[in-house]
């Protein structure tokens, strides 16, 4: 299995190592002709403003919005889930627009208002899942097709949506691999 990680900006290199500890090829994807080949693409955390800003500077948005509504498995964490969404409630950036939920940027708060937390994700099982909350994001409506994963309280902070995965946290910041092993399930066609 190879899985690519959208390396504009952000926190791709953890993604990258946490995937080869899941014994996967995985590597940076930079420029458009490096999304070939790839059975799976992770969108990191990071700046959603800059990301989105990389990608159409390198003609990346068309392409990876064009492999997600033909069935490429992509999971976005942080940023990443805020570019997925068809829609962000307080935000110029453009998404692309292939998940059906609506976020909000920065829901809990500035940089020193970013938090860890012990969340209940049941797909993962029983014991608690390390949250890393980083001016996170939220899920603030999903429509139908949309399976929520975890909620912190009545927030929806982790959902899917057939090949799409998004976290309103940074798995890749924690040593539990689970949510990246979810991941690799999903693009196996195991879940």
């Amino acid at each position: 299995m190879r899985i690519g990680v959208l390396a504009s900006q952000g926190a791709f290199v953890e993604h990258i190592v946490m995937l080869r500890q899941l014994e996967v090829e995985a590597g940076p994807v930079r420029l458009l002709r490096e999304l070939d080949g790839w059975d799976g693409l992770v969108i990191p955390g990071g700046e959603s403003t800059s990301i989105s800003k990389l990608m159409r500077d390198y003609d990346l948005m068309n392409e990876v919005g064009t492999l997600a509504r033909e069935g490429l498995p992509i999971f976005g964490t942080c940023a990443g889930m805020i570019l997925l969404a068809s829609e962000i409630s307080d935000s110029d950036v453009e998404p692309l627009g292939v998940m059906d939920i609506t976020v909000r940027r920065n829901a809990f708060g500035r940089q020193r208002d970013s938090f860890e937390t012990e969340l209940s994700i049941p797909v993962l099982g029983e014991e608690p899942f390390p949250g890393v909350f980083i001016r996170a994001p939220v899920i603030m409506r999903v429509n139908r097709g949309v399976e929520i994963l975890a909620e912190l309280g009545d927030t929806i902070v982790a959902a899917r949506q057939g090949k799409l995965l998004a976290s309103a946290f940074h798995p890749e910041l924690t040593d539990d691999l689970r949510f990246h092993q979810y991941f690799l399930d999903m693009v196996a066609g195991r879940r």
